[in-house]
């Protein structure tokens, strides 16, 4: 199978990829991912979330470092140029998030391993899909000319804006959370950037982020994650808007759920 860039195993996993984001599309009409809020003790094993956060973005990193390094273009500076930003991301997403998880003391972990694998699974096609892309540049389009190139610019631009977006609210939610709380609180209403506008800005980060990663990538494959976190994303955020309006009578009214304004 060689219909993208012409190398069989690249589009096979590509074409697994593509097929796995459909399925999360018409899954995210239907189900949640059982953590965070939404987490259930009830069915199947179930993670600390600092532990099932970690677990599950290990093959962003691990994979993606494999396959860049295995490249012949790997010190080309656009293809560094990208995997900087990737290593933006993850270095958060995948280091830094796990270990600022906030819980109340005693409470049961709430990352079920139904999460942790197709996250695992999610993360490694990710992984190797861009890494092996920009260091083999297997569309030929990374040169040194794709640094100054309107999509490359146009897309770090958004990929920041969505990145700052992302960051500055999950602090805020950070920072609701005591940690020496022992009470019976888990959840208080965010104020303050992002949240004045939408219940979920860290979400709609996450979307713009990825949005400006297709863009400044222009390819298949951050198309692909884009859909698969919109699918997994778009939901929850609805879900999330609701939740809060359930449980607090205070909850801000003006506020939409994921679209300033709009939604």
């Amino acid at each position: 199978m060689h219909w993208y860039t012409g190398d069989t195993v690249y589009d096979t996993v590509l074409t697994i990829a593509c097929a796995f984001a459909a399925l999360v599309l018409i899954g995210g009409l239907v189900a949640r991912g059982s953590y965070g809020r939404f987490a259930t003790a009830t069915i199947g094993l179930n993670l600390n979330p600092k532990l099932g956060w970690w677990l599950m973005e290990i093959p962003a990193t691990v994979v993606f470092a494999v396959a860049y390094l295995t490249g012949p273009h790997r010190f080309e500076p656009a293809s560094l140029a990208m995997a900087s930003i990737w290593i933006l991301h993850y270095a958060n997403r995948g280091w830094y998030f796990p270990l600022t998880i906030r819980r109340v003391p005693g409470k049961a972990g709430g990352f079920n391993i139904s999460v942790l694998v197709m996250g695992m699974f999610v993360t490694a096609l990710h992984g190797y899909l861009n890494g092996a892309l920009f260091s083999h540049d297997y569309l030929s389009r990374y040169g040194k000319a794709w640094l100054t190139d309107p999509r490359f610019l146009i897309g770090v631009v958004v990929y920041l804006g969505g990145f700052t977006l992302l960051v500055s609210s999950e602090r805020i939610v950070r920072n609701l959370r005591d940690k020496s709380a022992t009470g019976t609180t888990d959840y208080k209403i965010p104020y303050g950037l992002g949240f004045r506008f939408v219940t979920s800005p860290a979400y709609l980060g996450e979307l713009i982020a990825w949005a400006g990663f297709a863009i400044l990538t222009w390819a298949l494959p951050g198309v692909v994650i884009f859909l698969i976190t919109f699918g997994n994303l778009v939901p929850r955020a609805f879900a999330t808007h609701r939740w809060y309006g359930e449980k607090f009578t205070d909850y801000p009214a003006e506020r939409k759920a994921l679209v300033p304004f709009v939604i």
